[in-house]
Formats: C-alpha cells, sequence, structure tokens
C-alpha cells in the first residue's frame, strides 16, 4: 500500500517528490541530525520521514464514532466545517505511514531529535540494577510535546488555504504550542484561554503574544457565548468549556477560519509517534531494548506516541515490553472506568465514542494538572447564525463537540482505549503526592524539573526500579518525559510546604457518573 503524498501550500512550494514506499522502519529514508542519543552514543540519529498508524496493525479495528442523534457511524464530511480534508483523512485513515511534508520536517529539526536520556543519577540514588531512560520533550520551543502535533496541524490548514486557526488553552501549553506553529507558516491565530490562567499565569499568555497570536481571557466580550456568560457572572473566573464554546463559534462562522485541538483523536497521536520512532533507533544505539515502557495518561498523545511503535514492534514479535499507562488516582478513566460509547463532553451533546470513560457527567477533584471543559453553546441564536453547524442539529439547537484535555478528562483517547481493551497494555492509577515526591527525587538527580503530569511516569518507573532492586533484575525501564514545569512551580511549592493532599473519588459519585452512560 502506498503512502500519501504531501501537499504543500502554494506559497511554501519546494518542489515535489513521490511517495516513499511502505518499508520497515529501519529501512526508510529519515532526516540526519546529531543529537544527545541516550548520553551514550556518538551516532547521529534520526528524524522519521513517516507518522506510523497502530490501526493498521491491529488485529481488530477501532470502532467508529456515532453520530449523537442516529447512532450511526460519523460521516468524515461532518467534520469539514472545522478541521482541513487531510487533517480529517489521517483521522479516519487505515494506511500504515503518512508521509511527513517537507516543510514540517524542516520545523521538526529546531528540536529534533528530542534526546534519550539513561537516568543513571536517578538509578544510584535508587540502588537498582534496572537502567531508566527518558525521552524528554522538553526541549521543544513551547517546552512540551505538543508542538509535534500543533506545526503538521498548522501546515495543513495553511496548505489548504486556511488564513486563521482558532483554539482554547487552559494554563496555556497547547496555545503556546499552536502559537508557535501559526507563526512559522503565516496563520493568524487566537486564543481563547481560561481567565483563571490569564490572570495567574501571565508568563503562558505573554509567550503566545510574542509568537503573534492574540489571545483573549475568557469569557470574553468578543464572542456571543461569551457575552451571554458575562450577562449572569460579570467576575466569572472561566472554564475551558467557555474558551471551547468562543473558539468554536469563531471557526464556525468563518469560511477562511479553522479550529485545532491538542489531545485525543487519531490524527493527533498519529503526529506524536515521531517521539517512539526516535526513540526505538536511540536504545538501538544505546544497545537496549526496553523490557518496559511507561507514560502518563490524560487525552493520551503524549502515551501513543510514545508507545505505538514500540507496540508494532512487539506485534512483529522483534521485541516484547509491556506497556504502563499511568493515571491519577483522583481521575481514574482506565482503572475504574467502563467501556463503552460515551459522550466526548459533560454536556452529553457530542459525538458518541468507544472509550473507557468514568461517565460524560463525571467531574474529579481538582489536581495539580490538567482541567476539564465542555461546550456550552446553548442558545438558538447562535445556531441560527452557523449554517455549518446543523448536520449536528436535530430538533433543538446542540453544541458540536469537545474534547477534554489534561489528566481530568472523564473519558481515554479511544485508540488507547481499544489497545487497552485488546489486551495490549496495562494501566494503573498513582496518588499525586506519589507522583511529586518521585519529582523531587528526579529533580535532584537528573536535574530537570518535570510538568506535573510526567511526574506519574517518573513515580511508576521509580517502583518498577525498586522492584528490580528487591528481585535483582536487570531490566531496561523506559519513561516518557512529555515536558519541564517551569511554569508549573506554584504546584511545587503546595508540595515542599506540606499542604497538598491526595485526592480521590467517591464511589457514589462514580455510580451515579456511570448510570448517565449511553446505553447502545
Amino acid at each position: 500500500m502506498a503512502t500519501t503524498a504531501s501537499v504543500r501550500p502554494p506559497l511554501l512550494q519546494q518542489g515535489s517528490e513521490k511517495a516513499s514506499l511502505l518499508c520497515k522502519p529501519k529501512q526508510r529514508a529519515s532526516v540526519r541530525r546529531r543529537s544527545f542519543t541516550a548520553r551514550a552514543s556518538s551516532n547521529p540519529v534520526s528524524i522519521p520521514k513517516q507518522w506510523y498508524n497502530l490501526v493498521a496493525d491491529l488485529p481488530v479495528k477501532p470502532p467508529p464514532p456515532l453520530h449523537p442523534q442516529t447512532h450511526q457511524p460519523l460521516n468524515p464530511s461532518d467534520l469539514s466545517p472545522l478541521f482541513p480534508d487531510e487533517l480529517i483523512r489521517q483521522e479516519v485513515t487505515e494506511e500504515r505511514f503518512i508521509d511527513i511534508p517537507e516543510e514540517v520536517a524542516e520545523v521538526y529539526k529546531l528540536w529534533r531529535p528530542t534526546p534519550l536520556i539513561r537516568a543513571r543519577r536517578l538509578e544510584k540514588l535508587l540502588g537498582t540494577p534496572a537502567k531508566i531512560y527518558y525521552k524528554y520533550e522538553g526541549t521543544s520551543p513551547a517546552g512540551s510535546h505538543k508542538p509535534n502535533t500543533a506545526v503538521p496541524q498548522a501546515w495543513y490548514n495553511a496548505a489548504a488555504g486556511v488564513r486563521s486557526v482558532v483554539t482554547e488553552t487552559g494554563a496555556g501549553q497547547w496555545g503556546s504550542a499552536l502559537s508557535f506553529a501559526s507563526s512559522l507558516f503565516g496563520l493568524t491565530c487566537e486564543v481563547w484561554q481560561v481567565r483563571a490562567s490569564y490572570d495567574q499565569k501571565p508568563y503562558r499568555r505573554l509567550m503566545m503574544e510574542t509568537w503573534g497570536a492574540r489571545v483573549h481571557p475568557s469569557p470574553s466580550t468578543a464572542t456571543e457565548s461569551g457575552k451571554k456568560i458575562l450577562e449572569r457572572d460579570p467576575a466569572s473566573p472561566g472554564s475551558l468549556g467557555i474558551a471551547i464554546s468562543e473558539a468554536v463559534e469563531v471557526a464556525a462562522r468563518s469560511a477562511d477560519t479553522k479550529y485545532c485541538l491538542g489531545s485525543v483523536l487519531n490524527h493527533v497521536l498519529l503526529h506524536q509517534t515521531v517521539i517512539g520512532e526516535e526513540c526505538l533507533e536511540q536504545l538501538a544505539a544505546a544497545g537496549d531494548v526496553p523490557d518496559v515502557v511507561i507514560g502518563c495518561t490524560g487525552g493520551g498523545s503524549n502515551f501513543g506516541g510514545l508507545v505505538f511503535p514500540f507496540m508494532r514492534e512487539k506485534l512483529a514479535g522483534r521485541m516484547s515490553p509491556a506497556f504502563k499507562a499511568v493515571e491519577p488516582a483522583a481521575c481514574p478513566t482506565l482503572t475504574k472506568g467502563v467501556y463503552a460509547y460515551d459522550f466526548g463532553d459533560t454536556a452529553g451533546l457530542t459525538p458518541l465514542m468507544k472509550m473507557h470513560t468514568l461517565g460524560h457527567g463525571f467531574v474529579p477533584d481538582p489536581i495539580h494538572a490538567g482541567l476539564e471543559f465542555l461546550i456550552d453553546l446553548n442558545n438558538a441564536h447562535f445556531f441560527s447564525s452557523c449554517p455549518n453547524l446543523k448536520f449536528l442539529v436535530a430538533n433543538k439547537p446542540k453544541p458540536l463537540f469537545a474534547i477534554a484535555g489534561g489528566l481530568r478528562y472523564h473519558g481515554m483517547a479511544p485508540l488507547i482505549s481499544h489497545v487497552y481493551e485488546l489486551g495490549f497494555m496495562e494501566a494503573i492509577a498513582i496518588q499525586q503526592t506519589e507522583c511529586f515526591d518521585a519529582a523531587l527525587k528526579f529533580a535532584r538527580t537528573e536535574g530537570i524539573i518535570p510538568a506535573p503530569e510526567p511526574t506519574h511516569a517518573i513515580a511508576a518507573a521509580i517502583r518498577e526500579a525498586m522492584e528490580c532492586k528487591r528481585t535483582g533484575e536487570k531490566k531496561v525501564i523506559l519513561m516518557a518525559m512529555c515536558g519541564h514545569g517551569h511554569f508549573d512551580l506554584a504546584s511545587y511549592e503546595k508540595y515542599l510546604r506540606g499542604d497538598m493532599v491526595d485526592l480521590s473519588h467517591s464511589d457514589e459519585k462514580l455510580q451515579e457518573a456511570l448510570a448517565a452512560v449511553p446505553k447502545i
């Protein structure tokens, strides 16, 4: 099967080339750039030329999303008001590899390949015979793995003639990544940032503005949905739900504007596989094969990006690592949720996705990282002015859809949920105080202050390493370090002062939320 040829924006034409033939990873052409390969090898490391699609190699294909009214498989064209055709195609394709456009690869060279680092000092502190490696994505301009998908999303929109992209952001990590990517391809970028974060984290906002984005505190007076919120509560601190409402409203009303998002959907996980493809080569250069691969899970892009290429190798019989997803105990989607069709938003108005879910009405207690959000566009005037949204409107106005981010989402990415259901991976939940204790051990040995999300992976890796100390096993442990925590020091302050407490969910609250899962 042939891969998809790259599509180039007219202003960025650099000649054409034939699509590469599908072949094994070690045979594919690659862009070479010298990097710190596990700080143990001077060999150059490849920047992948293709993204990998795990769906192609699964023995059972994942169930399709369903239309919220008809409960029939969603038509890809239904997504066209918000996404360019190529991203929609990537969302539904079963092709094994998708070519990375040359222009995207050139931008990746600004920080890719990212380092794979042997955590020797942490190993020494723990006294473990295990080897601990971490793939560090904090070297990107935005400080996380998010630009891996922000750059191609911006480029495909530019290729489609889109002039402006809009999105929402909470703390600002995704908004920063999209602002950076948009500046490179001549796109106007507007970001609606949750008001509380807009006020409390000015440096993320300044990052976005430095890259040319226009940042609105949400709720704002720039949209009808924002105005209605402010009419009801002039002091509203905002939420990602309100911010999404404002971004979607602008995208739906403008033919030259599209909406971007940073997690959960298949095409986002696809773009993130550059992480795992690089890591395969880096570990080979270091002479090691992982026994266990660990990553935190919220929306799923960081975990899928590292794990999926290794899962391909395991399915082909070339290695046999275990895969462990780590989630917060306060929002145990994989470990406590059910595998069912559920709405992607709390209001229950989105397309139905087959995923592990705690119930779309489940609202976890506040934890250190991530936020939840939902669309709140229940007004007929708005929908009567947005004819492109009518494909999701039956007899009364309904919002388009929402995707929840960070580690507080009530559901898991459908593709990761499907893989978990097939038995190809494990999942554990860890309390946040254990995660921050692990983060301090890591920071005080390896020197990097991790973002709150990957502290879950660090805590799980330390558990594995200490078990190796007990048994004497010399396992190779690989973990995802998806970003630095330079803008999250308030969470560290809370832990260091002894103010952080472990949070959990009540069984009564969980059962109440699960009772609302649609019966399909």
